[in-house]
């Protein structure tokens, strides 16, 4: 099995809200994403409801660039653990779910979200069902295997077939700035599960402080990056 590193980096329709978007993801043909970073002249060296707050703007003006301002966003509380939420039905208006770090949809035009700053955003698409993914794992929840049990919910929830879904992993904090590899660990746990097309573009938060927010180089006070990922 081979692990692909691919990814390219352009700005958004304004380009003071610059994205990342990956290649793997737009070869599947069946969904819309975007990985915001770090936006400049926005001071965000507050606790993380504020920061969020203060990104709010941007991040919405950012989603309605990519053409998904109109959808649902579902977010997750992101408390560390292994819960994923399962989307199944039409939804209507945003929701956040409590308690899980995770969502999983078989629904369209509904964006999920996780905000990270130094964790991994896991993407997933089943091109074929068609399902997505997108969970948020860091050292605590990998040890938990939010994303195999993610993964494992998609099989059994949608008839995913693990052998076809596509994996992108957001760039997220590594050695040696961080004592632990958990995107190794995030890829092993995959392949353990049958998947077989794996994308990491390998970068470091904390050493490109001025692309992305680090929770760990600014000693946690700083923003989020949005993952957003949604099926059409």
């Amino acid at each position: 099995m081979e692990l692909r590193r691919r990814g390219c980096r352009f700005s958004a329709v304004t380009k003071q809200f610059p994205i990342e978007q990956f290649q793997a993801l737009k070869d599947a043909a069946v969904c819309r994403h975007a990985f915001i970073t770090r936006i400049a002249g926005i001071d965000v060296s507050h606790d993380k409801a504020e920061a969020l707050r203060r990104l709010e703007s941007a991040h919405r003006e950012i989603r309605n660039a990519i053409g998904i301002g109109d959808w649902p966003l579902l977010t997750a509380e992101q408390i560390h653990g292994n819960k994923v939420a399962i989307i199944d039905t039409p939804v209507k208006s945003d929701k956040h779910f409590a308690g899980y770090d995770g969502l999983i949809t078989n629904q369209p035009r509904i964006a999920l979200g996780i905000h990270v700053a130094d964790c991994c955003a896991v993407y997933m698409v089943d091109p074929k069902t068609p399902a997505i993914g997108l969970v948020h794992s860091g050292r605590k929840g990998t040890e938990l295997g939010i994303v195999p049990n993610a993964i494992t919910q998609m099989i059994e929830s949608f008839g995913s077939n693990p052998t076809e879904l596509t994996i992108q992993l957001s760039p997220c904090i590594r050695p040696p700035h961080y004592e632990i590899d958990f995107a190794a660990r995030i890829i092993e746990q995959c392949r353990a599960l049958g998947v077989k097309e794996i994308h990491d573009t390998g970068r470091c938060t904390a050493c490109h402080p001025d692309l992305y927010y680090s929770y760990r180089a600014e000693k946690g006070r700083t923003g989020r990056m949005l993952a957003l990922l949604g099926l059409l």
